[in-house]
């Protein structure tokens, strides 16, 4: 546990001894995770939208 007001609580961490070192090697990569699941899940629904407003034609309507 660091306290925010205390830097010794945190001086010896990784990213250390810096708070925002500390936090950005702690917090960074589940922030870095996050965001390409949303871009991930974004871009998969958009090409379901994308195709499902494409029109379907049947064999039959083509002349087949």
């Amino acid at each position: 546990m660091i306290d925010l007001s205390d830097p010794a609580t945190y001086r010896n961490d990784w990213g250390g001894p810096h708070l925002i070192g500390v936090l950005a090697v702690h917090a960074l990569p589940g922030i870095l995770a996050l965001a390409a699941m949303v871009w991930r899940v974004r871009r998969v629904r958009r090409r379901a939208t994308a195709s499902s407003d494409s029109p379907v034609v049947s064999p039959a309507a083509r002349g087949k």
